[in-house]
């Protein structure tokens, strides 16, 4: 089983889009299941800091896989991909999830669905 790692990105937390999810209840909820081997949250991970708590966090990392549960995928795929690149990543290890506008039970599906369907899809023969 692949190691994994889970960000939550919350847009400064100012965002309308995040208002109704609780960001702890998220984070808490998935590291008691043990789905990941840790969860963080940073506030705006798309800005100058966030770049460079990317390559810090990913420099000598030892997952398999990075979910980045924030905006939408493909912008995260062009906002990160430095980061990545510098910190010796590999950008297919990153599984982009957008979860603005949902509650807290649903970014909690949805990011369990993510887990899922990317498990699912590394099973199948070639």
């Amino acid at each position: 089983m692949s190691k994994k790692g889970l960000l939550l990105c919350v847009c400064q937390g100012t965002c309308p889009s995040f208002q109704a999810m609780d960001t702890f209840e998220v984070l808490n909820t998935l590291r008691r299941e043990n789905i990941f081997e840790w969860v963080g949250v940073h506030p705006q991970l798309c800005a100058e800091d966030g770049d460079r708590y990317l390559r810090e966090l990913l420099k000598g990392a030892e997952i398999d896989e990075l979910y980045v549960a924030a905006c939408d995928p493909a912008m995260q795929k062009k906002m990160y991909r430095d980061a990545f690149d510098s910190a010796g990543f590999a950008r297919d290890k990153h599984i982009g999830i957008e979860i603005r506008n949902m509650n807290t039970e649903q970014v909690v599906n949805k990011i369990r669905e993510a887990v899922s369907e990317r498990e699912q899809s590394e099973s199948k023969p070639a």
